[in-house]
């Protein structure tokens, strides 16, 4: 049995169902921040907010990077949707907001903001992880690394 692709059981210490929504998730070009994903997530019945943010560091694989590219297809904006949606169907949680950039990235910036508020805090990092683990397996996004001599290398891509 795979724990990542089965339900939860439900917990009976709730008033009410939880909420399982879906208040942001998207792919654009402007700055991404964590907290506007943890703001975006706030409930009254969650007792744990849990929050990721994917920054771009100065290195990669023993070289230093300058900056980074992130070329997105058409398509991003549906998988990042559909990954939240399906991550809030099957668990737990309150809300979920997930919002990864394209463009131009600087070391420091942040390419991949992730945030879900739960009652119990094991839903909640649960449920994170699952959101970031399949964004970065199936999101259409190529990234361009830019190294100090001016050279570059693409990784990655669903």
């Amino acid at each position: 049995m795979n724990p990542a692709s089965e339900p939860t059981s439900p917990d009976r210490s709730r008033l009410i169902p939880p909420g399982r929504r879906v208040v942001l998730a998207e792919v654009r070009r402007t700055p991404v921040e964590v907290a506007e994903c943890a703001a975006a997530v706030e409930d009254d019945a969650a007792g744990a907010v849990v929050t990721f943010g994917g920054v771009v560091r100065n290195h990669d694989a023993g070289r230093a990077v300058t900056h980074i590219e992130y070329v997105g297809h058409p398509s991003a904006g549906e998988v990042v949707a559909d990954v939240a949606a399906d991550v809030a169907a099957r668990t737990e949680i309150d809300a979920l907001a997930v919002v990864h950039r394209v463009g131009d990235l600087a070391v420091g910036d942040v390419a991949l903001a992730v945030a879900v508020s739960a009652a119990h805090r094991a839903e909640a990092f649960e449920a994170a992880a699952e959101v970031v683990e399949a964004v970065k397996r199936r999101l259409p996004v190529w990234k361009r690394q830019v190294f100090p001599d001016g050279t570059h290398e693409w990784t990655g891509s669903a």
